[in-house]
């Protein structure tokens, strides 16, 4: 009986240490990997779609380009940290990187719900338009380390 008292004392110590482990934390990337685009249209197949998912498709464009353009100096595909381009992860730096996320989350938030209210006023052709100029941007990132 002393055996087992003493086995679930020890395996409740363990688990408890594991629990509260502290865990290495992945360095934020610039650029998430979520930020992506799964498809790029052309002018017919938008033409094709309803007011509702043009709205959509502009949104999406409008946020992968907010998470992405201020970070072409340092990266333009994600996985690239402040480490990897030896920027010291002191705190200071790490709450700068933080605080610069925190704004864009709350400037695209804030851009989310104009968009949601103003822009079924738009025109459909100038949405589509803004789409295929925003794929443009996003397709010549992938061109970028041309001019390098």
């Amino acid at each position: 009986m002393k055996v087992k008292i003493i086995l679930f004392c020890f395996s409740l110590f363990l688990f408890t240490g594991i629990g509260f482990a502290q865990k290495k934390k992945e360095p934020k990337s610039f650029i998430s990997e979520k930020v992506t685009i799964s498809k790029y249209h052309n002018k017919s197949e938008l033409e094709q779609m309803q007011k509702g998912q043009l709205i959509t498709l502009y949104s999406e464009r409008i946020q992968v380009l907010v998470r992405t353009l201020p970070y072409v100096a340092f990266a333009t595909k994600p996985g690239i940290t402040m480490t990897t381009l030896g920027i010291p992860t002191n705190n200071d730096n790490k709450k700068a990187l933080d605080n610069q996320f925190e704004s864009t989350d709350d400037y695209l938030e804030s851009t989310g719900e104009f968009h949601s209210e103003y822009l079924p006023y738009s025109d459909t052709g100038n949405l589509i338009a803004g789409i295929l100029f925003y794929e443009e941007i996003m397709k010549s990132l992938h061109q970028y380390n041309d001019f390098r």
